[in-house]
């Protein structure tokens, strides 16, 4: 057995659901944890995820479920948390058992609501997870590509490489390359703030900004995502043009498989973001980080990170888009 060991799944969302088969691809068997028991029953008795990427087949006799999600943590020795940061700190902190000697895997995309805390930093205080046996997995990775067996390239973030090297064999697959990093702060800051700039990316397509102008913003996005990793978690030899960064912004900001880039569509053709997030089905979790971000910079690192206000200006201040825009324009190189 390897240092990976039993692996429980953690979330019933499609992110969770595609890393449940990336998994099983290479395992044989998995505990996952999903919340209703309901689903769970519906999810046996259909052979497939009831709610998302519901058109993905599972052999579910390879699949221990469970709605308890101390049993869930009990079973196994490397946890995979793949549950939208809105409900992060609500799911984890029921969370009984003692998990101190876990594996933890953080493929959680944002910050843990009213602590401003990447997920490692939640974990180590309020787990006691060790630094090297935290992980993160960081993009592009959108889960309808990935659970579809497209293409893709994930990253595997831990202090410890010779435990991403691990992990990353266990997700590996034909159409799935995996490399590793101990860059896990990084992963995690640049997977929150490639969310707020996929909103304003959504929100200049709905205005109708152009695409020239539009390539000027993610690339000045990209730019302010580099300011504040490099304060926040400095970190020598960092590439921010690498996959898990540029790749993921790039991915999250223009593709039609983007939350947020569908959230921020609906602002920029004149809804309301109260009405934006009715029609929303899904989490767009860069609503929540664009607020954890903004209050994380204001007191501490203060860079200069203009696109990151103007949203949330546009999403908390009531500033419009149309002037958000016109304010953040001068600054751009």
């Amino acid at each position: 057995m390897d240092c990976m060991g039993r692996i429980a799944v953690i979330g019933g969302g499609s992110w969770a659901t595609a890393l449940a088969k990336l998994v099983l691809g290479n395992r044989g068997e998995i505990t996952w944890f999903v919340r209703r028991q309901e689903r769970i029953d519906e999810f046996v008795k259909c052979g497939h995820n009831p709610v998302y990427l519901s058109d993905v087949p599972f052999d579910t006799g390879r699949i221990h479920f469970t709605s308890d999600i101390d049993e869930a943590c009990r079973r196994a020795d490397t946890l995979v948390l793949a549950v939208p940061s809105p409900y992060f700190k609500a799911t984890a902190d029921r969370i009984t058992t003692d998990i101190s000697d876990r594996i933890v895997v953080s493929a959680v995309k944002g910050i843990v609501p009213d602590s401003n805390m990447i997920i490692s930093d939640y974990m180590r205080s309020r787990f006691g997870t060790a630094s090297d046996n935290m992980l993160v997995v960081g993009g592009p990775c959108h889960a309808e590509e990935v659970a579809l067996e497209r293409r893709s390239c994930l990253t595997i973030g831990c202090h410890d490489t010779d435990k991403a090297r691990a992990f990353s064999s266990v997700l590996a697959g034909k159409n799935m390359r995996t490399i590793v990093s101990a860059d896990v702060e990084g992963i995690e800051y640049a997977a929150v703030l490639k969310n707020v700039y996929a909103i304003a990316a959504g929100i200049l397509h709905g205005m109708k900004a152009g695409d020239n102008f539009l390539a000027m913003t993610v690339c000045n996005a990209a730019a302010e995502m580099r300011r504040f990793i490099d304060a926040a978690a400095p970190l020598p030899g960092r590439d921010i043009c690498r996959s898990a960064y540029l790749g993921d912004l790039l991915v999250t900001a223009y593709s039609r498989f983007s939350r947020n880039h569908n959230f921020g569509s609906m602002i920029g053709k004149g809804y309301s973001v109260k009405a934006a997030m009715m029609e929303m089905e899904m989490v767009a979790e860069g609503y929540y980080g664009a607020k954890c971000m903004y209050q994380i910079n204001t007191s501490g690192p203060r860079v200069d990170m203009p696109i990151l206000d103007a949203v949330h200006d546009i999403l908390y201040a009531g500033t419009t888009p149309r002037r958000a825009v016109e304010a953040v324009t001068p600054t751009f190189v």
